[in-house]
Order: structure tokens, then C-alpha cells, then sequence
């Protein structure tokens, strides 16, 4: 009778013991970059060094709370431009960052809620730094799935972008603009048309 009742229990031990859960999803990319730990911390940590590689226009303020919030639309409503009011979580200077992240507009339901992204960065030799980056917080299926195929691409050309910024110069804007304009104006009037009686 005694061994019958300590097997339920050793059993709900056992489950519970952390070899036993599923592994945390998470998203890593690396990038090998031509610059200084100093230059890739700037162009993570400022407006202009974000607008320098990752989107058109931002608000970055690298403190625990201050803004980090990514426009790649610029045009459109505010909460839709891109990572409307996401914030840092920590930094540890030269090392590391953390930030809250959203997901695209186009899933709303994930949108809603935050997963959270870790940058981390070290030398790799003369003139060069390694970034790391990491992407967690997941829930499973729907539109989660989708968001994380979304980032899946997405983190890989961001910092794609970052190699190139210190190769070939800062990211020239000006097309993905007009683009991006034209994109939200032809919305807005959709919009606009379906509000009409």
C-alpha cells in the first residue's frame, strides 16, 4: 500500500523536474561585424545609429524604461508604424541589451502582447564584433507560429544590415519611403471608402 502511494508521487517529482520540460522556443542570429564594440553599441542604443541600419525612423532613449521603438512605417497611425511603445528591459554598457518586442501589424492578436529580444555583443578580433542576438518568449501555434517565422527572416536581414552599415555606409532610406508612403496612402483611402455611406 505504501509503495502504491509513494509511485504517484515519485512520478509527479520526476515531471516536474527541469530535464524533463520542453526546451524554451527562441530565435538566435549572429553577425560578425566590421566595427568597434563602441560603434555597434551607438548603432543599437541611439535614434541616429538605428536609423542607420534597422528602420527609417526610431525614438531610442538606453535606459531601463526609455523608448525603443522602431518605425518601419513611417506613415502610418501611431501604435501601427512598426515596434510602437516597446521599451529597454536592461543594458549593461558595451555588452548587452534587452528590449521589449511586438509582432508585425498584420498579426494582431500576437501583437498584443510582448516577447522580449537580447542583443549581445563582444570583440572578435581587431576592428570587429560579434553580436548575438536572441528572441524569446513564444507561445505556440496560430499566429505565434507565424510571428515567429516573421522574425525567423527578419532578425537575419536586420542584422545583415548592421554588416552592411559599417561596410558600405548607413542605409539610404529614401526608396523604402516612397514606397512605404505610397503603400499608406493607398490604405488610408481604402479606409476611408469603406467609412463612406
Amino acid at each position: 500500500m505504501r509503495m502504491a502511494a509513494a509511485l504517484p508521487l515519485a512520478l509527479a517529482l520526476a515531471l516536474g523536474s527541469p530535464g524533463v520540460h520542453a526546451q524554451e522556443r527562441a530565435l538566435v542570429k549572429t553577425a560578425t561585424v566590421k566595427a568597434t564594440v563602441d560603434e555597434v553599441w551607438k548603432a543599437w542604443t541611439t535614434t541616429e545609429g538605428i536609423q542607420s541600419f534597422f528602420a527609417p525612423e526610431a525614438r531610442v532613449e538606453a535606459r531601463p524604461g526609455g523608448p525603443f521603438e522602431v518605425y518601419i512605417n513611417p506613415y502610418a497611425e501611431p501604435g501601427m508604424k512598426g515596434a510602437d511603445d516597446m521599451v529597454f528591459l536592461a543594458l549593461q554598457e558595451k555588452r548587452m541589451l534587452s528590449f521589449t518586442w511586438n509582432a508585425p501589424p498584420h498579426l494582431p492578436e500576437v501583437r498584443r502582447q510582448r516577447t522580449s529580444v537580447t542583443v549581445r555583443m563582444k570583440p572578435a578580433g581587431e576592428g570587429t564584433t560579434e553580436v548575438r542576438l536572441v528572441h524569446s518568449g513564444w507561445g505556440d501555434g496560430g499566429q505565434w507560429d507565424q510571428a515567429y517565422a516573421y522574425f525567423d527572416r527578419a532578425w537575419g536581414n536586420v542584422l545583415a544590415n548592421l554588416e552592411k552599415r559599417f561596410v558600405t555606409g548607413p542605409v539610404d532610406w529614401t526608396q523604402w519611403r516612397a514606397q512605404v508612403k505610397a503603400y499608406q496612402e493607398a490604405e488610408d483611402a481604402k479606409a476611408a471608402a469603406t467609412k463612406k455611406p
